[in-house]
């Protein structure tokens, strides 16, 4: 009888195990399903801001530092759309997985219209107080009003990005991420072509350099947010829920604001820590400089994967929280950060590998070249804990467990990544490489606090719906 029961229990081990297989295929399909179209888009969107800073290469080394630092203060103001775009992401998929789509669209229409208004004020003061800005993070002479001309247009365009970053939620969240995907591959080959026909002077347009550079990336903003508010309001949303102007609904732009602000809170712990230490890297001189804009554009391919899969993975997460599955969300967030980690740090040591051959292709400078090289094999340590951190910020978010990023980014990002930074690059004098290494040390730290908190579980039974209750 016990050898019966033996070679019966031995005999189902292959349905158990294909059962488990079709019971994690539906949500692999979906995650994967995401992240392509979230990959596409990413990658365009980071090309959309480096293609301003590779084509102005060609003009000068003094282009690509201002215009470096001005991308980085106006990206620093998007923190500000992220307050509701963070918020609606989690809602929505959560609403999504509990089925209910009418508090998703009555998020959808509150944050369209709270990043409306916090956009024009933005692009307001962007383009105002764009010479005292660029003053006071350290730009004078003619990188200063390079810088300065870049912003003024630039900034003024931004409350397109902040609505055009809504969409992209929305759609995200209804598993239509092919569509932001598709408008951002149709505005990139646009920008490409307008900077190169106004940086240039190409087919009879005036050569304008850093100006045009400007111009282009505007006007291919708004015609992204144009593109997709089309498309929500004919295949997502019914219509614009007007009903908000009568009733505001309250209890969801609380829910939006309990999300949204220690979810941007985090994102503007790292953007004021990333100002600071660009302001310490500009006390270096005009090659620090210019190094760290070649290999922060350089860099950001390397985690682009984690970013799409982080994104995808956030949103299947936060659809199981919200049908009130906590096991799948915690066996899906363990998956993905395998599968990123793995594939960052294969990507990390490929542009590391041929760092000196990048560097040689975007300037002459031999003191770039070298240090933009040795950083490239640092980052491949960075690459250890980033994609760890990308991961868990935006799972545990999507969960619900909003404050503890904010908290792990405040602790560290400043004590390790900014006091750290400045002994080893400033006051030891190792510069621009000994700076590297400790934002090295700041990522894989956080890293292991993140997966802690991850197999804690404490972060369960934080969602926003009934059933993730």
């Amino acid at each position: 009888m016990e050898l019966r029961n033996a070679v019966g229990a031995v005999a189902s081990l292959p349905r158990a195990v294909a059962s488990r297989r079709r019971v994690k295929s539906p949500l692999r399909r979906e995650l994967a399903s995401l992240t392509l179209p979230i990959l596409i888009e990413t990658l365009l969107i980071m090309t959309l801001g480096a293609v301003d800073t590779f084509m102005l290469s060609r003009h000068s080394d003094e282009s690509v530092a201002a215009v470096g630092l001005a991308n980085q203060m106006i990206n620093f103001t998007f923190i500000i759309f992220e307050v509701i775009n963070l918020g609606t992401s989690v809602l929505c998929s959560q609403y999504l997985g509990a089925r209910l789509r009418d508090r998703m669209e009555t998020v959808t229409g509150v944050s369209l219209v709270v990043n409306l208004v916090m956009g024009v004020t933005v692009s307001a003061l962007l383009c105002i107080f764009a010479t005292e800005i660029l003053t006071a993070l350290g730009l004078a002479g003619p990188m200063l009003a390079e810088g300065v001309g870049y912003m003024e247009i630039v900034g003024a365009s931004a409350f397109f990005q902040a609505l055009q970053l809504t969409l992209s939620a929305v759609l995200r969240s209804n598993n239509k991420a092919v569509y932001p995907m598709m408008v951002i591959l149709v505005v990139n080959c646009l920008n490409i072509f307008g900077n190169y026909t106004l940086i240039f002077g190409k087919f009879g347009a005036p050569a304008l350099g850093v100006q045009g550079a400007a111009i282009s990336t505007a006007t291919c903003r708004m015609a992204a947010m144009v593109i997709l508010a089309v498309i929500l309001f004919r295949t997502t949303v019914r219509r614009f829920p007007l009903h908000i102007f009568r009733h505001w609904p309250r209890e969801e732009f609380r829910n939006l604001m309990k999300i949204g602000l220690p979810s941007a809170g985090e994102q503007m712990s790292y953007s004021c820590s990333q100002l600071v230490i660009a302001y310490f890297i500009t006390s270096l001189g005009m090659e620090a400089l210019a190094t760290r804009t070649y290999c922060v554009n350089i860099i950001m391919y390397v985690y682009l994967f984690s970013i799409a899969i982080s994104h995808a993975g956030a949103i299947c997460i936060g659809h199981l929280v919200g049908a009130g599955r906590w096991q799948g969300a915690y066996l899906m967030g363990k998956y993905v950060m395998k599968v990123a980690l793995t594939w960052t740090l294969i990507f990390s040591v490929a542009i590391a590998s041929c760092g000196s051959s990048i560097m040689s292709a975007l300037t002459e400078n031999a003191e770039i070249i070298t240090l933009g090289t040795a950083i490239l094999w640092i980052d491949v340590i960075l690459e250890i804990g980033r994609p760890v951190n990308i991961l868990f910020v935006n799972v545990l978010q999507s969960a619900g467990d909003v404050n503890y990023p904010f908290y792990v980014g405040l602790v560290w990002m400043w004590s390790v990544a900014v006091v750290c930074a400045y002994l080893a690059g400033i006051t030891f004098g190792f510069g621009i490489i000994g700076m590297w290494w400790m934002f090295a040390l700041d990522e894989n730290i956080r890293g292991i606090v993140f997966i802690r908190r991850w197999e804690s579980r404490r972060w369960q039974h934080k969602g926003f719906t009934m059933t993730g209750t």
